[in-house]
């Protein structure tokens, strides 16, 4: 099997957990597209949109173009990343789209959105981009997988889906 598994979804819906997970599972390198881009830039995600979003989101595309070259390797992208239709396509050219799709109240309810750029404006920030987001999650995965806090479940459901490939 040579396809990557991209993990999609919204912040703090398992995406970077899981990526970790499966790289210990599968024996397959993973990349985190947040630290990716911090350690290509030598900045943190939130200085870069300090400059605006859309500085932010032409980096996040060459990362995906240059990340989606790798064969058999997990990608864990940034929760906007489905914002450019051009991201997908760069990352469907050799992975599998996996939609980790988990709900506002369990994101809400164990993530710190204090460290996360786009949900330091509470919940009310965090239900406006699901509303935004999650058609977009779901029309581009290949794959929809819920996690509802049994990581191990979700692990299992994503290692099925990339067995039967």
């Amino acid at each position: 099997m040579w396809k990557n598994i991209v993990l999609i979804g919204m912040p703090g819906c398992g995406k970077t957990t899981l990526g970790k997970i499966l790289n210990k599972e599968l024996s397959m390198e993973f990349y985190d597209m947040d630290n990716y881009i911090e350690r290509k830039t030598d900045k943190k995600i939130s200085e870069l949109f300090e400059k605006g979003e859309n500085y932010f989101r032409d980096i996040e595309s060459l990362a995906c173009e240059e990340l989606s070259k790798n064969k058999n390797v997990i990608i864990s992208t940034g929760g906007g990343v489905i914002k450019r239709k051009e991201n997908i396509d760069f990352l469907k050219e050799n992975g599998i789209v996996i939609f980790i799709d988990r709900s506002v109240d369990d994101i809400i309810g164990d993530v710190d959105i204090s460290k996360r750029p786009l949900l330091k404006e509470g919940k009310e920030k965090v239900l406006k981009l699901y509303e935004e987001r999650y058609l977009l999650y779901k029309n581009y995965a290949d794959e929809i997988v819920v996690n509802n806090k049994n990581i191990e479940d979700t692990k299992n459901k994503i290692i099925d889906i990339y067995n039967n490939l």
